[in-house]
């Protein structure tokens, strides 16, 4: 199953190929939604966990995990369908086959995540009502959940992307969703990874670097080099900011009572994320190294490039991220802007809330981060490579 073609086929008239390919379809618009809708259910999700407890599988913020889940699988079902029995041959020829069944790549990905995510349902249901709550929140069933959300994600990325590299006059419209579906990931990758690199009170250890390193510059670096739309990685970095202040802003809105004992604290409304990573100023300097690279560099070059993209991000955020996160523990960041030192019910209030949790990362430690950055950027450069020739 291959997901490179040539170059899309001249139409006929030219003025007909510029309407047709400057017109993004409705269902990158649909997957869209999805990927955001299930964001946003999982976040709440989280909140909802953290303020109230676990009440019932039929919570608001899990009908809309479940209704982008839903919406990714019938749109994308959809095209395939239309694809296969109502396209032109040119749409089937720059489809990919599988089953006999032609589409999109993004679309099939997309189809097995609402698959995954629909067998989690049930899954997840069992789970509580046999163990009650997660103690992390990489259970099982919310690890088939993940894949599926994060297959979504990434189809949604693939969809957009095959329509930028074949767009006529530039695809910028699809190039914006490929970067905003790339920020949506960031902000997904940043919820799995919660335990690890979310809280500010685990900024200054040794594992906050380590993954920061393995996450950032491949994603990063990655949109960049495939993105066409203008300072791709620094986009995808705010809307991952972007997404998760509003969630803070919007969550602390509404009144919740914990009703699951034990209740350890006095909570009034929703609890929200921790504030985002201050990731738009790396993923800047990761945009202005990466544009140095013109497009028939020697591999060599890519390389370097990249290595240096990836240390250079490191070496930002490190410094961004360390004082940033020693102003998340004072009273100046406890407000509603910030959002700071907002706790779980059925966790003991203490001194350790305004406290680092770890020791402080050593050298040996920040020099693995290195090394674990340059390969993690390495391999962004040669994704990012691959999304750059996807055409189906």
């Amino acid at each position: 199953m291959s997901t490179l073609a040539p170059a899309a086929p001249t139409l006929a008239t030219p003025d007909r190929t510029v309407v047709e390919r400057s017109v993004v379809p409705w269902y990158l618009w649909a997957v869209a939604f999805a990927s955001t809708s299930v964001i946003i259910g999982v976040i709440w999700d989280i909140s909802w966990h953290r303020t109230i407890g676990r009440d019932t599988f039929w919570t608001p913020a899990h009908l809309a995990i479940y209704l982008g889940g839903a919406v990714a699988g019938l749109s994308c079902g959809w095209t395939v369908l239309a694809t296969t029995f109502a396209g032109t041959e040119t749409d089937r020829g720059a489809a990919v086959r599988f089953w006999g069944f032609r589409g999109p790549l993004g679309a099939w990905v997309c189809i097995w995540g609402s698959l995954a995510m629909i067998t989690s349902g049930p899954l997840d249901d069992w789970w509580h009502n046999t163990y009650g709550l997660d103690v992390e929140i990489l259970s099982p069933p919310h690890t088939v959940l993940a894949a599926g959300i994060l297959a979504i994600q990434i189809g949604a990325m693939l969809m957009a992307l095959a329509r930028q590299n074949t767009a006529v006059g530039g695809g910028r419209s699809e190039s914006f969703l490929f970067v905003y579906a790339g920020g949506v990931l960031l902000l997904m990758l940043a919820t799995l990874t919660t335990n690890e690199i979310t809280f500010p009170n685990d900024q200054h250890g040794t594992l906050f670097f380590l993954v920061s390193a393995g996450i950032f510059p491949f994603v990063l670096v990655g949109l960049s080099r495939s993105a066409r739309f203008p300072w791709g990685a620094t986009m995808a970095a705010a809307i991952y900011m972007a997404g998760t202040t509003i969630m803070i802003w919007v969550l602390q809105l509404f009144p919740a009572q914990p009703m699951l004992a034990p209740i350890l604290r006095q909570v009034d409304s929703m609890v929200p994320p921790a504030f985002p990573i201050l990731l738009v100023i790396p993923a800047l300097a990761v945009d202005l190294i990466m544009h140095r690279l013109p497009a028939g560099a020697p591999v060599l070059r890519q390389w370097s490039t990249a290595v240096g993209a990836g240390l250079t991000l490191m070496l930002v955020l490190g410094v961004v991220q360390w004082y940033f996160s020693e102003f998340l523990l004072t009273s100046g960041a406890r407000n509603f802007v910030f959002g700071a030192d907002q706790w779980d019910y059925n966790s003991t209030p203490g001194s350790w809330q305004h406290e680092f949790w770890n020791p402080t990362v050593t050298r040996a430690g920040a020099g693995w981060a290195a090394v674990v950055a340059m390969v993690s950027a390495t391999g962004g450069l040669g994704w990012g490579n691959w999304l750059a020739r996807v055409r189906r």
